[in-house]
């Protein structure tokens, strides 16, 4: 059974017991946006948005969220990761519940992804090129046939232009301000 719920300040939530993995919580911060919604200099930013959340927040620097996680256990990818799709950006954490500081740790993390993303000037540039390369190695032949596909399968829909990756020529050149519209 899943137990649903807001909470007064507006948040959804799902919750569901699972007997595997054991000592262990999922926790997912899920954000009704993605690349649909992005304007014309926006394209590839709500990805951006999500590499952001790894890059400083309110109450960790850049570096000391990833070090945390990996302290207590937690390995970026199997235990710490996200996406982000046309309509939605998912973070996602599994946290071990030893006790109830790391849980409550866990939802500030959810808090400042949510609210409290830094997006320092140094960090959104050097994490430009991270992202273009990631845009790179994502440029294999499924991803040129479905340049060709996605146009005419998704004719005269905002689906068919705003892919989440982007375009690079947004990813190279867009100014702060835009990041945080």
């Amino acid at each position: 059974a899943v137990t649903v719920g807001t909470l007064p300040n507006g948040v959804r939530y799902y919750i569901r017991e699972n007997p595997e993995p054991r000592a262990r919580a999922e926790l997912r911060l899920v954000v009704n946006a993605g690349s649909v919604l992005e304007d014309d200099d926006q394209l590839g930013l709500a990805h951006f948005v999500e590499h952001m959340a790894f890059n400083g927040t309110e109450h960790f620097a850049k570096q000391e969220l990833v070090d945390y996680l990996e302290g207590i256990g937690m390995r970026f990818g199997p235990d710490l990761n996200a996406f982000t799709s046309f309509d939605e950006t998912v973070y996602m954490l599994k946290v071990p519940t030893d006790s109830a500081e790391l849980l409550t740790t866990a939802f500030q993390i959810l808090e400042d992804w949510a609210h409290n993303l830094t997006f320092d000037h140094e960090e959104i540039d050097k994490e430009r090129g991270v992202v273009i390369e990631e845009w790179r190695r994502g440029r294999g032949a499924s991803a040129r046939m479905q340049d060709k596909q996605w146009p005419i399968l998704l004719k005269g829909s905002r689906y068919a232009e705003r892919l989440p990756i982007g375009k690079t020529e947004v990813l190279e050149s867009f100014d702060y301000e835009t990041l945080k519209r």
